[in-house]
């Protein structure tokens, strides 16, 4: 493998995944600079979700290298991922749904503060005051998230676009350096979309956070995103800025069926 250069977070080089005896990522490359904002689009069933989850550690892949800050991830388990920095949004919201919207980020946030099975057992010692300060950051990024009115609601009866923002709550609670937001739109009505939108937007720059996010709609990406990845059938098709994606010939093509005179 080639040198990395110091300010890329991500590449992939040459991912091939199959699946039996189905392609679902062909010969599959790019790279994500530090601090980015990027998006990965393709129509429903491009493979945009298997790669999150081969960077994540979710499957290995049957050939290529992942290398997140310099280091070749490809073979780590999704544990060993996200103990690197890398956190990630689900498609189908996976929250504890009879815990409340507190607890759940709660938890996520656990991993940073260590304390003995003694003092957890008998809540003394460095207990009392770490589970403090989780509950004081957590509640900070309910805050930050819109949800801080909705804390102590079971996370299973929130509405479904604050479900999602429940999620990218926990996702940050994991103080990543990189976050991966796997379809964050999903079931959204417009408005819901728009705020999304904000939010997403907010947190890449108050976190300093680099984000990539998948979307099968090209306008939640196109508003948003500066550098996009497009894919179809496994393979990438196309990359570039949002005026370069939106009039590209092969990207025309997999979102409307057919060709596009040039």
């Amino acid at each position: 493998m080639a040198a990395i250069p110091q300010d890329m977070i991500l590449e992939l080089e040459s991912i091939n995944k199959f699946f039996g005896g189905v392609h679902a990522v062909r010969d599959m490359s790019f790279s994500i600079q530090k601090g980015e904002l990027a998006g990965l689009i393709g129509p429903n069933g491009a493979g945009k979700t298997t790669i999150f989850n081969l960077v994540t550690g979710v499957y290995s892949p049957d050939s290529g290298h992942i290398t997140f800050l310099g280091e070749e991830i490809t073979s780590l388990k999704s544990y060993q991922v996200i103990r690197k920095g890398v956190a990630r949004t689900f498609q189908n919201l996976r929250l504890f749904q009879r815990s409340s919207a507190l607890e759940n980020v709660m938890v996520a946030m656990q991993q940073h503060h260590q304390y003995s099975f003694l003092e957890g057992l008998s809540h003394l010692g460095r207990w009392s005051s770490m589970e403090r300060e989780i509950k004081q950051r957590s509640l900070d990024i309910l805050d930050r998230v819109g949800l801080i009115e909705r804390a102590h609601q079971a996370a299973g009866t929130l509405p479904y676009g604050m479900q999602r923002r429940l999620e990218i709550g926990r996702a940050l609670a994991l103080e990543p350096e990189f976050l991966l937001l796997d379809e964050p739109a999903a079931g959204m009505n417009p408005e819901e979309v728009f705020e999304l939108n904000h939010l997403i937007q907010g947190i890449h720059r108050d976190f300093m956070l680099t984000i990539l996010v998948i979307e099968h709609h090209m306008d939640v990406i196109m508003q948003i995103c500066p550098h996009i990845i497009c894919m179809n059938f496994g393979a990438k098709i196309a990359e570039g800025d949002p005026d370069d994606i939106q009039v590209h010939p092969e990207v025309l093509k997999a979102y409307l069926g057919e060709e596009v005179e040039e």
